[in-house]
């Protein structure tokens, strides 16, 4: 936690996250779009995430979220990449590809244009477990760094939020 009794920052949830995941002997993939791999990045930067963290697919393509993470073709077609079921698909398919415990994933539009009938600032997280997927969409502001930046810190929240309540 900040100083000022702010949100917790990236890197806090992050260490937090690995140490709820670790201590439930759990593991842990990521799945991306419009983040880029800056999830996986925060989690990596955190000494021992090797111990919890199996890896991370960069889809940023729509395309690779049906090939790779098996994000069903028909509802990419009907509804395009920026999707609450998208999200859950591609937390799921990740946990499937990496062989991990808790899938984590981002999805959405950071801009500078809108994307798939969708504003900028749509976002879509989501968590899934072996027992229990959860998605978040959010509506956020900002630049494209800020965008992207957010997207990170809601993802690593709801997967703390879920882990730490047992729920995954």
């Amino acid at each position: 936690m900040s100083d000022l009794g702010g949100p917790p920052s990236t890197h806090a949830l992050a260490v937090d996250l690995l140490a709820a995941l670790g201590a439930r002997g759990l593991s842990v993939g990521v799945a991306e779009s419009l983040t880029g791999g800056a999830v996986c990045a925060a989690l990596v930067a955190v000494p021992g995430a090797s111990q919890v963290v199996r890896g991370a697919v960069v889809s940023y393509a729509t395309d690779v979220k049906h090939t790779v993470l098996g994000v069903d073709r028909d509802l990419l077609a009907a509804s395009g990449a920026v999707d609450p079921q998208v999200a859950q698909q591609m937390a799921e398919g990740v946990r499937a590809v990496l062989g991990a415990d808790v899938g984590l994933a981002t999805t959405g539009v950071a801009g500078p244009a809108p994307a798939d009938g969708q504003p900028v600032g749509t976002v879509y997280v989501a968590v899934a477990g072996p027992r229990h997927a959860e998605v978040r969409a959010l509506t956020l502001g900002g630049s494209r760094e800020t965008i992207r930046a957010d997207s990170v810190t809601k993802v690593l929240g709801l997967a703390l939020e879920l882990v730490g309540s047992g729920q995954i």
